[in-house]
């Protein structure tokens, strides 16, 4: 058994003093004591608390972030990015996937993520062949993980069409193309890799890239328990090919032909109308909000208001990864609401009023439901996932323990996680990943590689 003492650690119940941690050799915690002393000669950490969900991810987009700031010929959105990005995932190998997401993955860790959510597409070679294990590019994900340490839930994607009424995909998504059967292969062969630390869902990508027939099968294929996430409603683009499709908006579409339960993540739901945001609320699912990709892409805002007030359910995602932080996406998903409603405080509830305590435990819980591991809390039987804060950092010196989340979340730029746990063993300390350089200096290969490509195709 392994232990850690607290003087002060972030309980479901909110902050708790004294507090003891065990946990077994498997990484599962065992014990949580409170009002505790330490031991002789025992470390004492000031303030501990869970580590994050990063409930939306694709890695690869990592090595994209800085190269699409620039104003084309007509107006820029999405669609203008998204052009940009299926030309560069043309040109990524399966080593360079794996480099990438191990970047990704340290980074994401020293900023307080300890679980990820990949949504993984990029399933094909460059000229859309198979690769001899049809999971090749999946197991590169998972070796980042495992080799980083966080903890991972793999969703392979089903990718089939282009847009509503089962258009054909373009030349340029053929390294994305799959069936059901397709991805159930995938989630078949990635099964050996489950663990404690890996767990495997699937994803269909969109309602326009799969059909409801797609989606039904897919839901019945895959084991009962595990996760589904869909990109969904991100776009006024696509809800108005959605209504013109089937009369029906994206959201509408789904709760009426799949249902909605606890086992989805709908990622985005930017536009949605009243019913929509009380359909998601009523129904369980998670809400997977990307603030920092959202208006990056300028996706839209979505209406955290009235989602809150009907109990909605969110987790928060890092999706193209133009952050790393959990703390710039909990930020502006509370500053984007302050700047639409012209108002402060907008993310809390009647029993915390707190904003950063309302929305780091509401995210660490729809994070570990999206995830479908058992993580998100210092609680016997979860993951000991924990992040260990920077107690001799000026932004915290003399801070009360009600202002710590707040302080975390809304007090300047430095990063204020010092060491942080995985499946109770330490994969960074002192701020720096215990791998950091060698993982680095791989990256900094393949972008070397990539960057010489893309110039000897322009």
């Amino acid at each position: 058994m392994q232990q850690l003492f607290a003087q002060h650690a972030l309980l479901p119940s909110g902050w708790a003093s004294n507090v003891r941690l065990v946990w077994n050799p498997a990484g599962d915690i065992t014990e949580v004591s409170i009002n505790t002393a330490p031991a002789v000669d025992e470390v004492q950490h000031q303030w501990v608390l869970p580590g994050m969900i990063n409930l939306h991810s694709h890695a690869f987009q990592r090595a994209m972030a800085g190269m699409t700031e620039m104003a084309g010929e007509g107006k820029d959105s999405f669609w203008t990015w998204r052009d940009l990005m299926y030309r560069f995932a043309r040109q990524i190998t399966p080593e360079h996937i794996e480099a990438i997401a191990a970047q990704l993955f340290a980074e994401c860790l020293r900023y307080g993520y300890t679980s990820i959510c990949e949504f993984h597409y990029v399933q094909r070679a460059p000229d859309g062949a198979w690769y001899a294990d049809i999971a090749a590019t999946a197991k590169r994900v998972l070796a980042a993980a495992e080799q980083t340490g966080i903890g991972i839930t793999m969703l392979p994607v089903l990718y089939s069409y282009a847009n509503f009424g089962e258009q054909p995909l373009r030349a340029e998504q053929c390294r994305f193309q799959t069936d059901v059967a397709d991805v159930l292969a995938i989630v078949q062969a990635l099964e050996p890799l489950r663990s404690a630390q890996v767990e495997v869902g699937a994803a269909p990508h969109s309602l326009r890239a799969a059909s409801i027939a797609q989606i039904r099968a897919l839901q019945a294929g895959l084991p009962a328990e595990r996760p589904l996430h869909i990109h969904i409603a991100e776009q006024s683009k696509e809800v108005q090919d959605c209504l013109s499709f089937s009369g029906l908006r994206p959201v509408q579409l789904l709760a009426q032909e799949i249902g909605l339960n606890a086992r989805w993540s709908l990622i985005h739901a930017t536009h949605l109308l009243e019913d929509e945001v009380s359909s998601i609320a009523r129904s369980g699912a998670v809400a997977g909000l990307c603030p920092t990709t959202e208006a990056n892409l300028g996706d839209g805002l979505f209406p955290l208001a009235p989602y809150l007030a009907q109990g909605g359910r969110f987790g928060i995602g890092s999706d193209s990864h133009v952050s790393q932080s959990p703390v710039e996406e909990l930020r502006w998903l509370e500053y984007g609401q302050r700047l639409q409603h012209q108002a402060r405080n907008i993310a809390c509830q009647s029993e915390q009023k707190r904003v950063g305590d309302f929305v780091w435990q509401a995210s660490l819980a729809g994070g570990a439901q999206a995830s479908g591991r058992r993580v998100g809390a210092l609680q016997v039987g979860k993951r000991a996932d924990l992040l260990v804060l920077d107690a001799q950092h000026p932004n915290l010196a003399a801070t009360p323990l009600e202002d710590v989340l707040n302080t975390l979340i809304f007090c300047g730029n430095d990063n204020l996680i010092r060491d942080v746990m995985v499946g109770g063993k330490w994969q960074v300390q002192a701020g720096r990943h215990l791998q950091q350089d060698a993982i680095a200096a791989n990256y900094v290969a393949t972008m070397q590689q990539l960057q010489a490509l893309r110039q000897s195709q322009e």
